[in-house]
């Protein structure tokens, strides 16, 4: 899979681009199982370009709600692209789930990890937690209508410190870091835990993968939200036979849980298949919502 071989955004040609990926054709359930067999047992490139290829609108969907951070669109983006051939190349189809489910997770970190490399102060935020802060401030500030940089009001602080579950100080540092442009590496900082640093202490480390070890973060924490959203929607029956046959580490067999619920095998199986059925779909459903 090259990324030179994917339709291009040129600059001013954003229009273009999303009329020519829209040619590319959307995949039924079994179009998109096959090939990623095809690619994961085979290393079939042509299947695994088509699994791309089929989901560059989605891609092109998720790079769009970043436009508010100042950095060119056809950058966004390409690095869209990059979490999207990501995910491509780790799915793993016998787990049961639709690529787009498992893919937004990589594009969005993706874009992520692009654009905290472009601000010159944010690309030495070192946590998950400062770059969750980062990315939610915005939308917090949009939320109870602060439009403006410059300082917040206090009243304002302290709402979207309870609203982001982190500390005040936390959101005045960072609103500062997102207003002020760019700072001396000495500026000193404090942090509750470490005491007062200067930005230069904060550096990442650039041997390691910080994207990879990010964006498995961010997919594990947001498939387990979907997971417990999703299994609200089975009966008691239907989450106990599908936790006991998937969600644990030593699985029951079906003779054993027939014996349990004194029902045919045939009968817990069918149960099972309805149940992860059921999952499936409201997680994917959940999964669509989080960038509608």
């Amino acid at each position: 899979m090259n990324k030179n071989n994917l339709p291009v955004l040129s600059d001013g040609s954003l229009s273009d681009y999303l009329n020519e990926i829209k040619k590319f054709p959307m995949l039924s359930s079994d179009e998109e199982f096959m090939l990623a067999k095809a690619w994961v047992d085979h290393d079939d490139r042509k299947s695994a370009h088509r699994l791309v290829t089929s989901h560059l609108r989605l891609a092109a969907k998720i790079a769009l709600g970043y436009r508010g951070y100042g950095l060119p669109i056809n950058e966004v983006v390409s690095e869209a692209n990059v979490g999207l051939m990501q995910a491509v190349k780790r799915f793993d189809p016998d787990k049961g789930f639709r690529l787009a489910t498992y893919a937004m997770w990589w594009i969005k970190a993706s874009i992520q990890e692009y654009i905290l490399r472009s601000w010159s102060l944010v690309k030495m935020g070192t946590t998950s937690a400062q770059k969750k802060l980062f990315f939610n401030l915005r939308k917090a500030k949009n939320r109870i209508g602060v439009m403006e940089d410059g300082e917040l009001h206090p009243d304002n602080v302290k709402s979207i410190a309870e609203n982001l579950n982190v500390s005040q100080d936390e959101v005045i540092s960072m609103n500062r870091r997102m207003g002020g442009g760019d700072a001396s590496l000495n500026v000193l900082v404090n942090t509750n835990n470490e005491g007062t640093l200067e930005w230069q202490d904060w550096i990442e480390d650039e041997d390691s993968d910080h994207a990879a070890k990010f964006a498995d973060k961010q997919e594990l924490d947001s498939r387990r939200l979907l997971l417990k959203s999703a299994l609200t929607t089975l009966n008691q029956r239907e989450c106990e036979i599908l936790t006991k046959r998937k969600l644990i580490d030593d699985p029951l067999t079906l003779e054993e849980l027939s014996s349990e619920y004194n029902v045919s095998r045939e009968r817990i199986r069918q149960i099972e298949v309805r149940a992860f059925e059921k999952l499936q779909k409201k997680m994917y459903e959940l999964a669509q919502k989080e960038f509608a």
